[in-house]
């Protein structure tokens, strides 16, 4: 389930008045419900003044302290809430509406809020990552910008990528070959596009991997998605953008990001690979 912020407050609230509702139902303090699930009051109290988001560990934690059946009818409709509380969605359109320019600003400042960012890249190079001339054309193209202006978001997004040359940071992105082959550009313009990935694999800060398509790998990728720490998944699709906190949710992205990454090629192979490719995209270029 998928849903635009002010729908998701929405079921924050219910969620939040729920179990406020069956504590006091049950005849028990907040101290008492503390006590009963190893959480702190303080906790107790944000979750049920929703001042805190809870993780479905946490919701299922309350309903077993209150003997509500998670498998039951009232016990389901909570954990599917506590789901959505953890998921949010942003339409495209939305973004739009505020503009292309403040969607990098908002990832700007995400990354400087995170330690360690990985990256599944099956379809696309992120922006991280792009040449001025690759991050253009994929702000330019109708099916991205509508019609949105475009010059201050490909400003934002070369600011960005400042963020891979700081301290304290570690950022992991693995691509696949298909993503890197994708003809978006011209050959000369993929070229350069695989001479930039290669050098900023030389930063202390950056690991670039590649999953070639010419060895077996015993699963496919449905989708791509960036990790920030372990708190926080997002998902890009054409609509909009997904957002997820559930500990469950970023646990299985690691599990699946860690699967490609033992599957790819890194170090001088990747940089090898890497090298082969941009001869190939400057010979289709003459």
């Amino acid at each position: 389930m998928t849903l635009e912020p002010e729908h998701a407050d929405r079921q924050r609230d219910e969620l939040a008045d729920a179990l406020r509702r069956l504590r006091r139902a049950a005849g028990l303090t907040g101290a008492s419900l503390a006590a009963r699930t190893g959480m702190s009051q303080a906790k107790v109290s944000k979750i049920e003044n929703n001042r805190v988001r809870p993780s479905v560990v946490n919701v299922e934690r309350i309903l077993t302290a209150l003997e509500v059946p998670t498998a039951g009818e009232d016990g389901a409709r909570l954990l599917e809430l506590a789901r959505v509380a953890n998921s949010d969605y942003q339409g495209f359109r939305t973004a739009l509406q505020r503009g292309l320019g403040e969607l990098q600003r908002d990832l700007a400042a995400v990354e400087s809020s995170a330690t360690a960012i990985r990256y599944f890249l099956p379809c696309m190079i992120t922006g991280l990552l792009q040449t001025p001339e690759y991050a253009r054309q994929t702000l330019t193209h109708p099916l991205v910008n509508r019609g949105a202006e475009w010059q201050s978001a490909l400003a934002r997004r070369l600011e960005r990528q400042q963020v891979l040359y700081g301290h304290g940071k570690r950022f992991v992105f693995v691509l696949t070959e298909a993503a890197l082959r994708w003809p978006l550009c011209s050959p000369a313009i993929m070229a350069l596009q695989m001479d930039r990935i290669a050098s900023l694999s030389e930063l202390p800060t950056v690991e670039i991997a590649v999953v070639s398509a010419h060895s077996p790998v015993p699963s496919g990728p449905l989708n791509g998605f960036t990790l920030y720490d372990d708190r926080l998944v997002t998902v890009e699709v054409f609509t909009g953008e997904l957002a997820l906190r559930d500990p469950k949710d970023i646990s299985y992205s690691r599990e699946i990001f860690d699967f490609f990454h033992a599957h790819a090629l890194t170090d001088d192979a990747m940089r090898s690979f890497l090298s082969e490719l941009a001869r190939e995209f400057r010979s289709g270029a003459k």
